[in-house]
């Protein structure tokens, strides 16, 4: 068997895996957060009155499904490295994807940011903190931005990256400014993939979408074991979907937006593509980009509005588009702009 052969192998395989973990992992899960009433809580008419009037019905939905997508990739996938790691023995250590150079850095970061997702849809759904529970804005800032810099740290230190690449241009040499450019575009992903987590299965297919684009793009580049993370994710993402389409019977949450998005901008920092992760993420450009028109057209023009509601599927759903038909047409335009950023690349390579 030649290697090509055996990599796509290892990375379906995965894929599976995960898809399997999940899927028979999530009915225990939403029996686990019914039981406990850790259901989502819709922002009142007075903070959101448009979101508040469309969604009311879904107050009390189980909230942290996102534990069936990490969870899974971290059963799997840290089964695996810790086999190899106990025995080092063949074949176990041919299937570990975890290196230090391509997937250390996003399989670690994903975790943290989960379990400060966790943490605060616990507090969320429970009441606890300001403004009806969860974290603090500026706590919850400091806490992702940590993990980024962290990250960014790690990437200028120790991997020695300085630079990012310029589609059909070349590589540009940032220096020491590669760090607060690292920590910017993980940032505005996190936040850019938790703003789309606002109707049944948006975020999970505009995910799938984005995971599959780097992880074609990491294989053609030859790191495969980022391949097999995205593969590892993607199949998760499945398997939480199957449950989270209209109408949802649980949540993904915190704990998986902003791990998602955490990884996700690590992965396109990881495959030297930045640049393209406003393209092939487009979607979560337009649900970030239209938040702060918003807020910007209010602040600047005495609180006049230029959508009806944001981020801008709230806008679709107050003109009168259906939930499912506006999670449809945004996952067609995020399978759409994934093949143009492969393509991008493929022809810049």
């Amino acid at each position: 068997m030649d290697i090509i052969t055996w990599e796509v192998i290892r990375i379906i395989a995965l894929a599976f895996a995960c898809f399997f973990v999940a899927f028979i992992a999530t009915p225990t899960v939403v029996k686990l957060l019914r039981k406990y009433k850790l259901g989502k809580n819709i922002r009142d008419e007075n903070s959101a009155p448009v979101m508040s009037k469309m969604h009311a019905g879904k107050s009390g939905t189980p909230s942290m499904g996102g534990i069936v997508i990490w969870g899974a990739v971290l059963l799997v996938v840290g089964s695996l490295w810790l086999i190899c790691a106990v025995w080092n023995v063949e074949p176990w250590c041919s299937w570990n994807i975890l290196s230090r150079s391509q997937t250390f850095v996003p399989f670690g970061a994903m975790i943290a940011a989960a379990l400060i997702g966790l943490v605060d849809d616990y507090l969320n759904v429970r009441k606890i903190g300001p403004k009806g529970g969860g974290l603090r804005v500026r706590h919850r800032l400091i806490a992702y931005t940590s993990i980024a810099a962290i990250c960014a740290w790690w990437f200028y230190d120790k991997l020695e990256w300085s630079s990012i690449h310029i589609p059909f241009d070349g590589n540009l040499e940032l220096s020491w400014l590669y760090i607060p450019f690292f920590i910017f575009v993980i940032v505005a992903t996190q936040h850019s993939v938790n703003l789309t987590d606002g109707l049944d299965g948006l975020a999970g297919g505009t995910l799938m979408a984005a995971f599959g684009a780097f992880g074609a793009i990491a294989f053609m580049q030859g790191r495969t074991d980022i391949t097999a993370l995205c593969a590892a994710i993607i199949g998760a993402l499945l398997a939480f979907l199957w449950h989270n389409i209209n109408p949802a019977e649980f949540f993904m949450g915190d704990t998986g937006a902003m791990a998602l998005g955490t990884a996700l901008g690590i992965i396109a920092m990881l495959t030297n593509q930045p640049l393209l992760l406003p393209i092939i993420g487009i979607i979560f450009v337009m649900e970030s980009g239209s938040v702060i028109v918003q807020l910007t057209s209010k602040k600047l023009r005495g609180g006049k509005k230029i959508f009806q509601s944001t981020p801008i599927h709230h806008h679709f759903e107050a003109k009168g588009w259906g939930e499912p038909r506006i999670v449809m047409r945004f996952w067609i335009v995020a399978f759409i702009t994934a093949v143009l950023g492969v393509m991008i690349h493929m022809i810049d390579k």
